[in-house]
């Protein structure tokens, strides 16, 4: 492949490949382990986590919240300095609320969720936190409407379950059933390409959903984008790309979350490893 011209190249490639392979199985080895309840108790501000409070969630046969909070973390994300403040205190219900769980925000379309995010929008969004890196252009001016489609695309099939079993009866494949559901999302207002992949993706790792991406889904991205151009050393389109990646990452039995992230990162420095920080 043009892009692995020098060993330099192929050795920062096959790093970024361990490195990414070690971030995408984390949740699925710490999905293994005992979780405290503390971590999905928002108003716990040292212990709460929202990836292995999903975990607990699903092992105490609540899949409904879990799927619920695996959208919040993909929708909020993690700051670098104020970490899941955000999230955390928006799904607690700061300010005297109870916690937004998802029978509480369900039960009316989000309107009272919705209704009190605008309403403390600006408690909320005080100084010292902020949106993930992934999600570095949301604000919560928005937030309450991308809550409101969400709920929307989901009740529509009338529960996480549901929709995730309808797409699967209909599909016939994993792979299938994850495009199904990508294209679905469109209608969740601001999640983008990287915000549906990674929230699928993340549903698979939790063992909420037998999905699995077929392809990176290149068409809209950036840098994963790049990355495949660069590695073909082709201006091929996206979807010709999908494929090819997705052939090599059966070649190396690797996941396309995994081929897709460590595309991203490799193509910012080719022929010298640097490690992903966020």
């Amino acid at each position: 492949m043009p892009g692995v011209h020098s060993n330099a190249c192929m050795a920062t490639l096959v790093e970024q490949i361990v490195e990414s392979v070690r971030r995408v199985e984390f949740v699925t080895r710490i999905s293994g382990r005992p979780v405290a309840a503390s971590r999905a108790d928002p108003s716990n501000a040292t212990m709460f986590d929202p990836v292995r409070g999903a975990i607990w969630h699903r092992g105490a046969g609540d899949d409904e919240e879990a799927a619920w909070l695996t959208f919040l973390f993909v929708h909020f994300g993690k700051h670098r300095r104020g970490g899941w403040r955000y999230l955390r205190e928006a799904y607690a219900g700061v300010g005297g609320g109870s916690p937004w769980d998802w029978s509480t925000v369900s039960s009316d379309g989000a309107a009272a969720f919705c209704a009190w995010i605008r309403a403390n929008a600006s408690t909320l969004s005080r100084p010292g936190a902020g949106f993930g890196p992934h999600r570095k252009y949301e604000s919560f001016s928005s937030t309450a409407d991308v809550i409101e489609s969400y709920v929307k695309w989901v009740s529509t099939n009338h529960s996480h379950r549901q929709l995730i079993s309808d797409a699967l009866a209909n599909e016939g494949s994993p792979e299938a059933a994850f495009a199904r559901l990508f294209n679905s999302m469109d209608c969740v207002l601001r999640f983008g390409r990287l915000a549906k992949f990674d929230y699928l993706c993340m549903l698979k790792k939790l063992g909420l959903a037998s999905i699995n991406p077929g392809h990176p889904f290149l068409t809209g991205s950036s840098g994963p984008l790049q990355g495949a151009r660069l590695l073909f050393g082709v201006n091929e389109p996206p979807t010709v790309l999908d494929q090819w990646v997705a052939q090599l990452g059966a070649a190396l039995q690797v996941d396309m979350q995994v081929m897709e992230d460590s595309l991203c990162n490799w193509q910012k420095s080719p022929d010298k490893f640097e490690p992903f920080r966020g």
